[in-house]
């Protein structure tokens, strides 16, 4: 797989996840043993960055970055890991929770996703095959809801835009101007998979199985929703008549 892809790259985002650091790690160390881990720590103030700094000191494998200044989004975190991993010439990019609501035993599908050509694979679960495991209705009625608004709204041929476990090819980061992404909440995902679509580059959907965090609390915020539904329906209204001219073009 490293021969066909380049060296993978896994970022992980903590803040306040000590409980749940050294559980991922070792899942993520067994499901793809040639992976790096980065994880990029939000000056957690229950000491989950000094829990990474001993993960780092015994595996060659496992990386730290520490961003000073408190808790400051889940976009600006991956950005920063990005853009470490660019930097450091991994050839696939990551993204997971810390908190094991997806499973690192099924990262391997997502990197064959992007061996049989996707620029992109998504870790969905909202197609077929994909389920939720200890969600209450409400919030899979919002998940949902999302979701349907977003491919509504921006016309993308993707049925779980806002899913945190994805790979990325370098080369798709690379042509997606990260340097001039502001979305910060899970709206980071929208923004992507819309650049990478935008693009003119492949996204694959993997059926996957998401699982409830049972430690620590969810950050899904009220702030979260409304910085969501506020950015797509701008993305959606400014991108329309662009979308009307290639439909009219077909």
């Amino acid at each position: 797989m490293e021969r066909m892809l380049g060296r993978v790259l896994v970022i992980v985002p903590t803040y306040n996840e000590r409980e749940n650091l050294p559980l991922i790690t070792r899942r993520l160390r067994e499901a793809v043993p040639d992976a790096h881990l980065l994880i990029a720590d939000d000056d957690s103030p229950d000491g989950t960055g000094a829990i990474a700094d001993k993960l780092a000191a015994d595996d060659d494998h496992v990386h730290v970055l520490h961003r000073p200044g408190g808790k400051q989004g889940l976009g600006a975190a991956y950005i920063a890991g990005f853009r470490w991993g660019l930097e450091e010439g991994f050839g696939v990019l990551v993204e997971i929770d810390a908190d094991g609501s997806h499973q690192p035993e099924e990262l391997p599908k997502l990197l064959d996703a992007l061996a049989e050509g996707a620029d992109l694979a998504i870790g969905s679960r909202w197609v077929p095959g994909g389920k939720v495991v200890n969600w209450p209705v409400s919030r899979e009625f919002l998940s949902r809801g999302a979701n349907v608004y977003t491919r509504l709204m921006l016309g993308l041929p993707v049925r779980d835009a806002t899913a945190g476990f994805r790979a990325y090819r370098s080369s798709a980061l690379e042509k997606i101007s990260l340097h001039d992404v502001e979305s910060r909440g899970y709206c980071f995902q929208v923004d992507l998979t819309l650049r990478t679509a935008r693009g003119g580059m492949r996204v694959t959907e993997v059926p996957i199985t998401f699982v409830e965090r049972t430690v620590g609390a969810s950050k899904m915020s009220r702030g979260i929703v409304v910085e969501a539904l506020w950015r797509v329906t701008v993305w959606g209204v400014t991108g329309l008549p662009a979308r009307l001219r290639r439909r009219r073009d077909r």
